[in-house]
């Protein structure tokens, strides 16, 4: 079974949906708060995702950030995430993306990440990674003081977690990198440092549906992925990096000292307050 070829088919079934309702008129609503939006693209996608999955592999089982579980009793776990990155979609601003994962054993083996604006499909499976059907290698990464840093870190949610520290870690990366950019999606941004578009990317608030594909891809293609592991209800501690809720990516030869101390002080902290 070709799995990397049917997470790719399974991403990009909704593109040219996602694409015509782009900075249209569309029904939206808040799923725990204002920060945390849910259009009805996000429930029909998902929707038409699994049922693809299901003829595809019907004996997988099936986790989607909408619905839940789904799906057979198989060893094999597809992780979906319709739109990441839904506050941008509705806001009008062309960073989101469709990622679909597939773990079998607890071990990540294929991926797919769909920009459907920029009509870019990022996959990979255990032969390597790729970049519209060529492969994708990840080109070093440059110095802090010339490198650019992609994050979502800290949301509002963080803020309460973490207090002013937060914006004292985000602080010490404005001073140090070149850019500090806010993205709002974690599969597009890992998949940006997979293709060197960036040359890092940290994540505090994760769930696997969010990065299963993207993982692999970066992987695949040279860089680096450091799951941060802090107690979180539901996530066993030696649960695969997929499931970890916080993370460090960076390029080939990234050395960022900044990063690497907020992520100690996350990881003290989270597991402080557990």
């Amino acid at each position: 079974m070709d799995l990397r070829t049917i997470a790719e088919q399974a991403a990009t079934l909704c593109g040219d949906d996602l694409r015509a309702a782009f900075r249209s008129d569309m029904d939206v609503s808040a799923k725990h708060d204002r920060h945390d939006l849910v259009t009805e693209y996000d429930g029909a996608c998902e929707r038409r995702i699994v049922a693809y999955l299901e003829q595809a592999d019907p004996e997988a089982r099936i986790l989607g950030e909408e619905a839940g579980f789904s799906g057979g009793n198989g060893e094999r776990l597809w992780h979906i995430d319709p739109i990441d990155g839904t506050s941008n979609f509705v806001q009008g601003l062309a960073f989101f993306c469709t990622s679909v994962g597939v773990e079998e054993n607890g071990q990540l083996v294929a991926g797919a990440v769909y920009d459907p604006m920029a009509n870019n499909l990022f996959s990979a499976d255990l032969t390597g990674a790729y970049l519209n059907g060529a492969e994708l290698r990840t080109p070093p990464a440059l110095p802090t003081d010339a490198a650019t840093v992609i994050t979502g870190y800290p949301t509002a949610r963080d803020l309460e977690i973490d207090g002013p520290q937060a914006i004292d870690e985000l602080h010490s990366w404005i001073k140090a990198f070149s850019s500090v950019r806010r993205t709002g999606s974690g599969a597009l941004s890992l998949c940006h440092v997979a293709a060197g578009w960036t040359d890092s990317a940290f994540g505090s608030s994760i769930h696997s549906w969010d990065v299963a594909a993207a993982i692999l891809i970066l992987r695949q293609a040279g860089g680096t992925y450091t799951p941060l592991r802090y107690p979180i209800d539901g996530v066993e501690p030696e649960a695969g990096d997929h499931y970890a809720p916080g993370y460090v990516a960076t390029g080939p030869g990234g050395h960022y000292p900044a990063l690497n101390t907020s992520a100690e002080h996350l990881v003290a902290w989270r597991t402080r307050l557990s």
